[in-house]
């Protein structure tokens, strides 16, 4: 489980730092329908950019599924966004890949270019210093593979632009932490506990305010009741 997922977790130092980073956050959740949703909604909801998310069933048995998301923000909007996505019910666990130690992330690509004559050349040159693999091609166009870190896929696609670049298709980051153990081995059957309200009001009525309900609350005596019968309506009044 994450040790930021809580309030009153982060040092203030790190809270007050307003430098913008990108963080990748992996969120294991259960599968099924909504889920994606409803966690998407909650970015939307609060102004957050999503800059890439992919999602996939990891466990079949325990119909878990990881959500891999890439967003960007001050550390205390980071750390916002974590609270918000430990107060959802499907959640399990919830992992600042950025943060907590080291990580490895991959993204997907695919690049058409289309380009004749020495544009073609040049296209293909960039794309074996690349170590892409050409999945399609025709007389006028190719279709690139690329694989590694976002940095590298922008930049082919930077120098692809040039050569006549028609069409990008990207699968988003997946990461993953590096070392032993797993999102799943460290999930329990149960989602995560709501975050104790330890800084919101306290909403607890006091000795005397609780008095006060019970007298506010008390039923009319015998003698009000009847008093109440024998007081003419507006109605009775007019005739």
């Amino acid at each position: 489980m994450s040790s930021n997922l809580y309030e009153g977790s982060v040092p203030m130092s790190v809270l007050k730092d307003t430098i913008v980073y990108r963080h990748t956050i992996a969120v294991l959740v259960d599968n099924e329908a909504g889920v994606l949703a409803r966690v998407v909604g909650l970015f939307s909801g609060r102004g957050y950019n999503i800059e890439s998310l992919t999602v996939s069933v990891v466990d079949e048995e325990a119909q878990l599924s990881r959500i891999n998301l890439v967003t960007s923000g001050t550390r205390q909007i980071v750390e916002q966004i974590k609270a918000q996505l430990g107060r959802l019910v499907p959640v399990h666990t919830i992992k600042d890949l950025t943060d907590e130690g080291p990580s490895v992330g991959r993204d997907l690509a695919l690049v058409k270019v289309d380009g004749v004559g020495e544009e073609r050349i040049e296209a293909l040159r960039i794309g074996d210093i690349f170590r892409c693999n050409v999945v399609d091609s025709t007389n006028g166009s190719f279709v690139f593979e690329v694989l590694g870190k976002s940095e590298k896929v922008d930049a082919f696609i930077n120098l692809m632009k040039p050569l006549g670049l028609v069409e990008v298709s990207r699968t988003g980051v997946a990461a993953i932490a590096r070392g032993a153990g797993g999102m799943v081995d460290e999930a329990s059957l149960e989602p995560l506990p709501k975050p104790k309200p330890s800084a919101w009001p306290k909403t607890k009525s006091t000795p005397k305010r609780k008095t006060a309900e019970k007298k506010s609350a008390k039923k009319l005596s015998p003698k009000r009741k009847t008093a109440a019968k024998k007081a003419p309506t507006s109605s009775k009044k007019k005739r």
